[in-house]
């Protein structure tokens, strides 16, 4: 047989890449900006919570001015001209007044703007969840061939949970920081502009400061996320492959494993606690370095009579007030980070390409498989009016890009033919039955149902005719009949029906509560037979058009076997069916038998016609003779 040369082109399946290799990392403007959308979502909450930032914005502005005209009554200097008219005592008790109002402003604004903005901090976070699994759960399975379970787990958990502790911490606190320093500056230049632009320009090393940790801390911990990522991925894999870690004793081995990967999350870490220490300790040391020198210039404006000491101590608080906010960044410096970090990461995943959509055409003129709701819900085993012809035209399919594992397939399965795939290991089997499910794109060619090419329907619609039942079923943790159903509006009578139908209802209602026994996560209270069970009559309650049997009675005794036999005779009955079976014996009696090899179809007829032809199918059949 000649060797097949690959397509000239490939489709978009063949060019996916993952977006991870070469998305460059986004500033926080970038970052922040992909926030705004979630915000629009809850504008009443973000504008209330950005309204109280006024008052409290002029109130803690307005303290310090209050203070110094106090001082300056009690030392008789120049003060405000509507207090030089009245007592000591009544000035005094006037701007204890104004003070005690500032105060009160700032208690309750404060206490409803924070609890606003947690509010709607918890929103966002909700929202970004929801929306990242969603994502996620409508990626093609290519992405999951090449991104390890736990690194996803971290992105739904601690990666958006890091995100909502900014704002639950006061992200929006921080325009409230600006607001403040914007008035306090505004009133420096008014009392002494001299002190004041002193101040002003303080804030520009300071500001250079806190730019290049924050770079460096990004850095730094973006690694660190990436390391726990890795170690959640190492962790999962251990727990869901417990059982082989133990049979074969790798403990010790995965355990060093473990501690390699833990020792390297926590040296990334390390380098994150260096940068936000630096970061407090000089905001902590300019913020005196300012005190001092509005001392040491104020007292020499003061022996020159150019400034009150009134004035001086409202600068003093101002000092201290203008590099509050900073200071309050530097303790948050590391949450800030850390969520922006979480940003990135979680920005990565969101622009991950769903590769396999529906097509974008009107309802109206959109092509369809007919079947009426009635023939699918109401009569058992009796197929819907979908013809179920399945042609595969000159397909070409590969996991990873040039390395083909179906070459030029190009055949049809009738309406109503049951039809078995037969090779070695490798050969592609499975990978037909994938692409039929539209799991993944074929590279070139295409698939189709009917003489309707499959990307043309909706998925939900292509896979509500498919029944397919695999040789590992997944049950969900949950109870019998839910994992039948599987979200479908299905009556409890009809559940119970597709079990007896299908033979497997005596085993459930052996269950301890028979239909309503709760199952563990993967199902691990029951035998892998007893999950095949269900996931036969699984599939019959669907009453599919298409069946797509892949070694569905691997895990089965001889005497359940026989019993899922005659029911299986039954579905198989007017459907279309494929068959994927290495007990060749099993496979005798389908109308046809597709033979492959490395991706090529190289033999297809009867068990009959096959045995007389002296190829790959006679030596199969043969060895496993001789091996029985």
């Amino acid at each position: 047989m000649t060797s097949l040369s690959p397509p000239p082109e490939s489709n978009r399946s063949q060019r996916y890449s993952s977006s991870q290799a070469t998305l460059k990392r986004e500033n926080d403007w970038r970052l922040f900006l992909q926030l705004l959308p979630y915000a629009s979502r809850h504008q009443n909450l973000l504008w209330a919570s950005v309204a109280l930032l006024l008052p409290l914005s002029v109130a803690n502005a307005i303290q310090p001015l209050l203070i110094g005209q106090a001082v300056s009554l009690i030392r008789q200097e120049q003060t405000w001209s509507w207090l030089e008219n009245r007592t000591f005592s009544e000035g005094i008790n006037i701007l204890c007044i104004l003070l005690l109002v500032t105060v009160v402003i700032r208690l309750l604004f404060g206490v409803t703007q924070r609890y606003l903005e947690e509010w709607l901090g918890q929103q966002i976070t909700a929202g970004i969840r929801d929306d990242l699994f969603d994502h996620v759960t409508s990626l093609a399975v290519r992405f999951f061939d090449h991104t390890p379970v736990g690194k996803l787990i971290t992105r739904l958990t601690s990666d958006v949970e890091a995100l909502g502790l900014v704002f639950s911490t006061g992200a929006i606190g921080i325009i409230n920081d600006l607001f403040s320093m914007l008035v306090i500056a505004i009133l420096m230049f008014q009392q002494q502009w001299q002190l004041g632009l002193m101040l002003v320009l303080m804030l520009f090393p300071v500001t250079a400061a806190i730019v290049y940790f924050q770079k460096q801390f990004r850095r730094a911990n973006y690694k660190a996320r990436e390391e726990l990522s890795n170690l959640n991925s190492i962790l999962q894999e251990n727990i869901s492959g417990v059982n082989i870690v133990q049979l074969f004793r790798r403990e010790q081995f995965n355990a060093e494993m473990f501690r390699n990967t833990n020792q390297l999350y926590i040296h990334e870490v390390d380098k994150t606690i260096f940068h936000d220490a630096a970061v407090s300790a000089i905001l902590e040391w300019i913020s005196l370095v300012a005190i001092a020198v509005v001392l040491l210039v104020g007292g020499q404006l003061i022996l020159k009579d150019a400034l009150s000491f009134g004035v001086l101590t409202a600068f003093i608080l101002y000092a201290q007030r203008l590099f509050q906010p900073l200071q309050k960044f530097a303790e948050k410096f590391t949450m800030f980070q850390a969520g922006f970090t979480a940003l990135e990461r979680i920005s990565r995943i969101m622009n991950e390409p769903i590769e396999i959509r529906d097509p974008e055409v009107q309802q109206e003129t959109r092509r369809t498989l007919v079947q009426g709701e009635q023939g699918r819900r109401g009569f058992w085993f009796t197929p819907s009016s979908v013809a179920g012809e399945i042609c595969f035209d000159n397909v070409w399919f590969a996991y990873k890009e040039d390395e083909y594992v179906l070459k030029d397939l190009d055949f049809t399965i009738r309406p109503g033919e049951k039809v078995a795939l037969v090779g070695p290991t490798g050969a592609g089997k499975s990978s037909i039955i994938r692409l039929l499910c539209r799991l993944y794109e074929p590279t070139t060619g295409r698939v189709l149902i009917d003489g309707i090419d499959i990307r043309d329907l909706r998925q939900a619609e292509l896979r509500r005719y498919l029944g397919v039942i695999l040789q590992d079923g997944f049950l969900f943790a949950g109870d019998v009949k839910s994992n039948i159903a599987l979200g479908e509006n299905y009556s409890f009578e009809n559940i119970q029906t597709a079990a007896q139908l299908t033979n497997v209802a005596s085993f459930i209602e052996q269950l301890p509560q028979g239909y309503d026994t709760q199952l563990r996560e993967r199902g691990t209270n029951i035998s892998s037979g007893q999950k095949q069970l269900l996931a036969f009559a699984r599939a019959a309650i669907r009453n599919p058009s298409i069946l797509l049997l892949d070694e569905a009675t691997a895990s089965l005794d001889v005497g359940t076997e026989a019993l899922i036999q005659k029911a299986l005779d039954r579905m198989l009955q007017q459907r279309t069916a494929i068959i994927i079976a290495h007990r060749l014996s099993t496979i005798r009696n389908v109308d046809r038998i597709l033979v492959l090899k490395q991706g090529q179809l190289v033999e297809s007829g009867s068990h009959e016609e096959l045995l007389q032809q002296d190829g790959l199918y006679q030596n199969l059949y043969k060895l496993q003779m001789l091996g029985s």
